[in-house]
């Protein structure tokens, strides 16, 4: 029997998962790689793209191997392309999905506890900057990474309790520069010098309106681009090429001043145009609430988070509580106005040890 509980380790081939299994590797656990084949890469050929490419796979064999442990290979197409379809479907609705969250919650957190369920795994671990702390009463809850530039705690708020419980972040107090030094003192000469990926992984060329255009052709039609009167100011092909806040790409400005997306709307085939100021807004209604650590049925006071990469907001949050006691939306005001708030992104609360209180999917910017 091993000392230390087993451990599926998610090797994607790049640094940072690396690294992780390395630490655990030190501290004793019985660890395993496993890098998931999705079936959706680019040819990694020159310049490195997406994160699940053959040439990944290799590099996170070769980590495996130099460290001595154990490493599989498991097949998550058919599940990854269900991430692909709400991807593109949510565009097609006007929305800007996160495929990223979908993905730890369905396959790194979703069917990766599964198989370790199946090969008798206790735990699985991620390259994620984020942290698990302990109250004094024993409870686990999810934290922002200690290198606040590389956290990744929002993007794992929507994981089942039951699968956060047997999860690890070993990079969580680590900045990324101390990341890459583990990496050459491992002498992991395959990651050292890897840079991080960028793109969305199965869009290598980041050019996202042409899949979208070629799942949904319907479309790629021309509309207008209105004012926030109403007033058609120019031309488009298709809503599917524009989120909100976007302002490269659009062509011109109005009245000689920067303008940017302020709405889409699907059903007419219309972008409308407005001013920065037009973009700050002061509420968000939100959907499909995840708790971590125990479902809030009174108002309290939370940093909330409406996109990746924003520093977050102090605000009020208000549950909206079900005919049966339950809680899966929220209504939230911003003590000052936020830029941008985007159907279809995450919004997510933090306590005041940033910790994750839950989370929760953007419906509109007005009040349920």
């Amino acid at each position: 029997m091993s000392e230390k509980p087993s451990i599926l380790v998610a090797m994607s081939g790049g640094v940072d998962s690396s690294v992780a299994a390395a630490l655990l590797r030190d501290q004793g656990y019985d660890c395993t790689g496993v890098f998931m084949c999705l079936g959706h890469a680019g040819d990694t050929k020159g310049e490195h793209k997406g994160c699940c490419s053959p040439a990944d796979a290799r590099d996170a064999r070769e980590v495996a191997e130099s460290l001595g442990i154990n490493f599989h290979v498991i097949e998550f197409q058919e599940e990854f392309n269900g991430i692909v379809d709400y991807f593109v479907d949510e565009y097609a609705r006007g929305r800007t999905p996160n495929p990223c969250i979908q993905c730890n919650n369905q396959l790194k957190f979703g069917k990766l506890v599964d198989y370790a369920d199946l090969v008798g795994a206790d735990y699985v671990a991620t390259g994620h900057y984020a942290r698990i702390v302990e109250t004094e009463e024993g409870q686990r809850k999810l934290a922002r990474g200690l290198d606040y530039t590389k956290d990744q705690s929002y993007v794992l708020f929507g994981l089942e309790k039951k699968n956060f419980d047997r999860a690890m972040f070993p990079l969580g107090g680590y900045p990324k520069e101390e990341v890459r030094r583990m990496a050459e003192k491992y002498n992991l000469q395959q990651v050292c010098d890897k840079p991080d990926s960028q793109e969305i992984c199965f869009i290598p060329d980041n050019n996202y309106a042409r899949l979208v255009g070629l799942r949904h052709p319907q479309l790629v039609k021309q509309g207008n681009f209105v004012n926030m009167q109403g007033e058609v100011i120019g031309t488009h092909r298709g809503v599917h090429n524009f989120t909100i806040g976007q302002r490269r790409g659009l062509g011109f400005n109005v009245d000689n001043t920067p303008s940017y997306v302020v709405r889409l709307n699907v059903d007419t085939n219309e972008v409308v145009i407005g001013k920065n100021e037009d973009l700050m807004l002061s509420g968000v209604y939100v959907k499909t609430v995840n708790w971590l650590n125990g479902t809030r049925t009174e108002p309290f006071t939370a940093c909330s988070q409406i996109r990746y990469g924003n520093p977050g907001a102090t605000s009020t949050v208000t549950p909206v509580v079900n005919n049966d006691g339950g809680v899966t939306e929220v209504n939230i005001s911003f003590d000052a106005p936020v830029r941008a708030i985007t159907p279809g992104q995450a919004c997510v609360f933090f306590d005041d040890d940033d910790c994750v209180i839950g989370g929760g999917w953007i419906e509109s910017s007005e009040w349920a």
